[in-house]
């Protein structure tokens, strides 16, 4: 079957449930591939786990308030046409700190009790991303893996593919990223790019890895190993057909 045609049957009429620790992860990780499914006629929702103020190391961005985060993640959402969005959190004690919330307590918000939590959206594909070694993005993985556990669908809505993105940031890291699952972007990768360009607060300049030309680097990367102008790369931990 055509490339084309498997992406067709894929996300034609599919929901998208997308999990990002922070905003920007999103982005980063399935921006492309979130723009591609909308093409093809998908709904594409998105869930931040954390945003709030924040002092990090960045020479133009030293102090980001949490809701320029917010503005920036809509505007970015915007570009890429997506349904609807969630913030979990956005207080302070938790933006950096979601490993110390008890892991019941953030799997119960991404199973059931956010308005597009696993339950309520029943989604067919779930993106989240790939363990590192930041402590949000951790929990935030050991959280969506745990609500997409295996279970009977007659118990609760069962999520038919299940997938974890790539992040520039996750050449430090120490578990690998092992892809094996590939969305060919070559169309939207420009859209990626205007949408990750909403996030001004946290694009860096040349040479580091939150660059605007180190997301399109690692697009053509990716895309080269599979043959194609450009792609994301994912981990597929389920597939049922």
């Amino acid at each position: 079957m055509p490339a084309c045609d498997i992406a067709d049957a894929l996300f034609k009429n599919a929901r998208i449930l997308v999990v990002a620790p922070h905003a920007d992860d999103e982005t980063f990780g399935c921006g492309g591939t979130m723009a591609k499914a909308k093409a093809l006629g998908a709904e594409v929702y998105v869930m931040v786990v954390s945003v709030a103020n924040l002092e990090h190391y960045s020479a133009a961005h030293s102090y980001v308030p949490g809701m320029q985060r917010v503005s920036e993640f809509q505007q970015a959402m915007e570009v890429l046409g997506v349904d609807g969005t969630d913030v979990l959190y956005i207080d302070e004690q938790i933006h950096m700190r979601v490993d110390v919330l008890p892991r019941r307590d953030l799997v119960a918000k991404i199973e059931r009790d956010s308005p597009i939590a696993i339950d309520r959206l029943k989604p067919d594909i779930l993106f989240f991303p790939a363990v590192s070694y930041n402590q949000d993005h951790e929990a935030v993985y050991k959280a969506v893996y745990a609500a997409c556990r295996p279970h009977l669908p007659s118990d609760k809505p069962f999520v038919r593919l299940v997938l974890s993105y790539d992040q520039p940031q996750l050449s430090w890291n120490h578990t690998k990223f092992h892809q094996n699952f590939y969305v060919d972007i070559s169309d939207y990768l420009e859209k990626k790019l205007d949408a990750y360009r909403c996030h001004v607060s946290q694009v860096r300049p040349e040479p580091h890895h939150a660059s605007v030309e180190n997301v399109e680097r690692l697009a053509r990367l990716r895309g080269s190993e599979v043959s194609v102008k450009a792609a994301e790369a994912f981990e597929c931990h389920r597939f049922l057909m």
